[in-house]
C-alpha cells in the first residue's frame, strides 16, 4: 500500500508550537498500478481461458467464466464513475473507455499523470491533514501537513482503487477461483492456461483482502500516519494467501464428493453473515442511517446497506474481513475490532474446514484413489492453521500501532490457558 503523506528526505519539519509542519508529498501510486495490472491480467487470463473452453465445446464452463470476468468488470467501472461523478461531467472520453471495460487503465494513466505533474508549480494548499507518528514505544508526535489539489486529486484515485480491488477480488476473483480449481478437479488435469488464470485470481483476492487489512488498521486508528513495513506486508500475504486457498480447495473438494450439500453449506454460511449485522441493527433500537447518500430515498438506502451486507457476507464466508459493517455508526464501520469475534470466526472456520474435507474423505470418488488423501487432509489443516498463525503473528510483533493495544495476543492467550480473565476490553 502506499504511504499518502511523507516528507522527502531532504525536507527540514518546522517547529509550530505542539505539532510538526511539514511540507506535502506523496510516493508513487504503486496501488493504483498493482490493482490496474491485475485487473488486465486476470481479464486477459480470462479471455484465453473462455476462449480454449469454447474451442474443446465446453459450453457451460465457458459462459461461467466470461460472467465471472464480466460481472465484477461492469460492477468496478460503475464504482469508479460513481466515485469520480463523471456522469455530472463534460468527459466523454472517460465515459466512452468506460463502456469498453478500459475504466481502470485510463484512471491509472490519469493518476500516474497527477503524479508526474506535482511539484513543478507551487500550488495553494485546500486542506490542512494533522496525523500522529509514533515516534517510540507509546509516544507520538503530531504532524501538521498542507495539501493541494494534486494531492487531493491522487488521493482519489487512491480510495477508489482500494474499493475497486476489494470488489474485484471478492465479486469476481474469488468465484473464478473456485470455478477453474473445480473443473481441474473434475477433469484430473490442469493446463498452463488454466493455472495461470488461477494463480491471478489468487493474487487478486489475495491483494484485495491486504487492503481490507490496510483500511481496517486506518480507520482504526484514523488520528495516526499508520505506516506497514515490509515484514508485516510479507506476514499478511502469507496469512492471507493460506488462508483462502485452503478455504477455497476445502469447498470444491467437498462439492466434488456431495454436490448438492455444498448448495446448504454455502447458503446457510451466506445467510447467517447476512443476517448478523441486521440482527445487531435491530437489537440496538436506532433508525437507518441518513448520510449514504442525500437523494436516496428510504428504498435506496436499504438497496445500498442490502448489498453492502451481500458483499460483507461474501467476504467473510471466504476470509475474515477486517473491516467490520456496523449499520448503527454513521460510516457504516465499526472502529472498534473484536478479539473475540475475531477468534469465534477463526475457530468456527478451522472447525468446519474440518468437517468438510473429513466428509470428502469418506465419500470422495473412485478417482482419487491415486492421490494419498489422508496427507491430503493433514496438509489443507495445517495449512488454515498456519494461516491463523500468521495472523497471530502479525498482530504480536508486525501491527503498526502495536505499541497502543492494551492487551497483546500473548497475553490473550496465555489468560485463556490459566482461565484468568483480563476483563471485557479488547485487544486493540
Amino acid at each position: 500500500m502506499d504511504k499518502v503523506y511523507e516528507s522527502p528526505p531532504s525536507a527540514k519539519p518546522e517547529q509550530n508550537g505542539d505539532y510538526v509542519a511539514l511540507r506535502s508529498h506523496t510516493h508513487p501510486p504503486f496501488s493504483i498500478f498493482t490493482s490496474t495490472l491485475l485487473f488486465c491480467a486476470e481479464c486477459v487470463a480470462a479471455g484465453v481461458v473462455a476462449a480454449g473452453y469454447s474451442y474443446t465445446e465446453d459450453t457451460v464452463w465457458m459462459a461461467l467464466t466470461i460472467v465471472f470476468m464480466l460481472v465484477p468488470s461492469v460492477m468496478v467501472q460503475l464504482a469508479l464513475t460513481f466515485i469520480h461523478r463523471d456522469l455530472g461531467r463534460d468527459r466523454p472520453f472517460i465515459l466512452l473507455m468506460h463502456l469498453l471495460q478500459l475504466g481502470p487503465l485510463i484512471r491509472c494513466i490519469e493518476a500516474l499523470m497527477v503524479y508526474s505533474q506535482m511539484g513543478r508549480e507551487e500550488e495553494p494548499y485546500v486542506s490542512i491533514s494533522r496525523k500522529k507518528r509514533l515516534r517510540r514505544w507509546g509516544e507520538a508526535e503530531e504532524e501538521e501537513r498542507e495539501v493541494g489539489h494534486s494531492l487531493r486529486r491522487l488521493a482519489t484515485h487512491r480510495n477508489a482503487f482500494k474499493r475497486t480491488a476489494v470488489m474485484q477480488a471478492f465479486l469476481g476473483s474469488t468465484p473464478q477461483l473456485t470455478l477453474q480449481l473445480y473443473v481441474s478437479v473434475l477433469e484430473r488435469y490442469i493446463p498452463p492456461a488454466r493455472a495461470v488464470l488461477m494463480a491471478m485470481t489468487l493474487a487478486s483476492t489475495t491483494y484485495g483482502a491486504l487492503v481490507l487489512n490496510v483500511l481496517a488498521i486506518q480507520i482504526k486508528y484514523d488520528d495516526y500516519k499508520v505506516q506497514l513495513k515490509v515484514p508485516a506486508f510479507l506476514c499478511i500475504i502469507l496469512w492471507r494467501s493460506l488462508e483462502i486457498a485452503t478455504r477455497v480447495t476445502v469447498l470444491v473438494l467437498f462439492c466434488s464428493a456431495l454436490k448438492v450439500w455444498v448448495t446448504v453449506v454455502v447458503l446457510a454460511n451466506l445467510i447467517i453473515l447476512f443476517l448478523l449485522p441486521w440482527i445487531r441493527f435491530w437489537r440496538s433500537g436506532t433508525s437507518l442511517p441518513e448520510n449514504v447518500e442525500k437523494n436516496f430515498s428510504w428504498f435506496g438506502t436499504l438497496t445500498v446497506l442490502g448489498t453492502m451486507t451481500l458483499l460483507y457476507s461474501a467476504i467473510n464466508m471466504f476470509c475474515w474481513s477486517a473491516v467490520q459493517l456496523n449499520l448503527t455508526e454513521r460510516d457504516l464501520i465499526d472502529q472498534a475490532q473484536n478479539w473475540g469475534r475475531l477468534g469465534l470466526h477463526y475457530t468456527f472456520r478451522l472447525a468446519e474446514n474440518a468437517v468438510l474435507i473429513i466428509l470428502w474423505y469418506f465419500y470422495k470418488e473412485d478417482g482419487f484413489e491415486y492421490f494419498c488423501s489422508p496427507l491430503l487432509v493433514v496438509q489443507l489443516l495445517v495449512g488454515y492453521a498456519t494461516a491463523i498463525a500468521f495472523m497471530l503473528l502479525f498482530y504480536q510483533y508486525f501491527h503498526p500501532c502495536r505499541s497502543l493495544f492494551r492487551h497483546n495476543v500473548s497475553d490473550y492467550l496465555m489468560c485463556v490457558c490459566c482461565r484468568n480473565p483480563i476483563g471485557k476490553e479488547t485487544i486493540v
